[in-house]
């Protein structure tokens, strides 16, 4: 995850006992990073996830020790190519099929949900999308192996405009590309949204309570339909952008969070309240497309090691050493 997001573009008292998933069943899951120190060990992850109940994980790369202790686990999973990997990825056939061989037919007990062509790729990577995505389609048919959608995860900025929502249009060609052939297969377009970053780009024009969901006097309005978070606003942008490309895939929000600590607007109030909020809201959608919509919260943990601002430390739910950092129920 970047520094730069889309900031140009638009108590409860109770005991941390368990993160449970309700609602539409599957319609939320947890970001797992590996850029920290001390983090437990990758049983103890999986085995944490489970006792939570939380059903789905994405993970950053194909992390082999990770994949093991998934395996018969009945967590779903949305992988993804390690941006270092996919210009192999992209130039070979036999690469991609290696690809598949090693991380997804070796673990028969585990659910693929997705395969994410890197995540926020940038500059001249994004000539690899494409012929990645392609080329692993074409290893997963040649393995008999049916029902895992790729795609890839993208920023928000991946948008010329994103406000009011029906202005949304992607901005680069290569993205129309992408979408084309998600178009093909029936794969939903990754996106990672954050209202955060959104919020601290421009303070001035943007409330803090609009960004958490919280009550608050502005509304944006477009056409019949009334905004009331940026978190939706964002959404409806990238499907106004998918509707002026001609493709109709559904939008999966591959990363959204609120850091506890580490800059402006980062408390442990503001992300345990941003967090509850769009593990509730989710399950309603948005005002364009007011249906379940998948999200990932960024992230188990709070990783030390992550580059860029201090924020990035401070993503997680939970601290190395399994405690919560704050209460929450999902």
């Amino acid at each position: 995850m970047a520094l730069q997001r889309a900031a140009s573009v638009l108590a409860a008292a109770l005991a941390f006992a368990s993160i449970l998933i309700t609602g539409p069943v599957q319609s939320v899951g947890v970001c797992y990073g590996m850029n920290g120190d001390h983090l437990p060990s990758p049983a103890e992850v999986v085995q944490l996830y489970k006792s939570n109940g939380i059903t789905v994980i994405r993970l950053y790369k194909p992390d082999v020790q990770t994949l093991r202790a998934l395996n018969g686990s009945n967590i779903a999973v949305l992988i993804d190519v390690a941006d270092e990997t996919v210009t192999r990825l992209a130039s070979s056939v036999p690469g991609a099929q290696l690809w598949v061989r090693f991380y997804i037919q070796h673990y028969p007990g585990i659910s693929f949900r997705y395969i994410s062509v890197g995540n926020e790729l940038t500059g001249a990577a994004t000539q690899n999308i494409v012929p990645a995505i392609k080329n692993l389609n074409a290893a997963l048919d040649a393995a008999g192996i049916k029902g895992i959608k790729v795609s890839t995860a993208v920023r928000l900025d991946v948008l010329a405009s994103s406000s009011p929502p029906s202005s949304g249009v992607f901005k680069d060609g290569y993205m129309n590309q992408v979408v084309a052939l998600l178009g093909t297969t029936g794969a939903p377009l990754l996106v990672n949204v954050y209202p955060y970053f959104a919020y601290i780009g421009d303070q001035k024009d943007i409330d803090l309570n609009f960004a958490l969901f919280q009550p608050s006097s502005t509304v944006v309005r477009d056409g019949g339909l009334s905004y009331t978070n940026i978190f939706d606003v964002m959404v409806d942008a990238v499907h106004a952008a998918l509707r002026k490309a001609n493709v109709q895939v559904p939008v999966v929000v591959s990363e959204s969070g609120w850091p506890s600590a580490g800059g402006v607007g980062a408390s442990v109030a503001n992300a345990q309240t941003y967090n509850q909020n769009l593990i509730n809201h989710v399950g309603k959608g948005t005002p364009y497309r007011p249906q379940p919509l998948e999200a990932y919260v960024f992230a188990m943990f709070n990783e030390n090691l992550m580059p860029g601002a201090e924020t990035e430390k401070h993503f997680g739910l939970f601290n190395p050493d399994k405690s919560p950092v704050y209460p929450i129920r999902f």
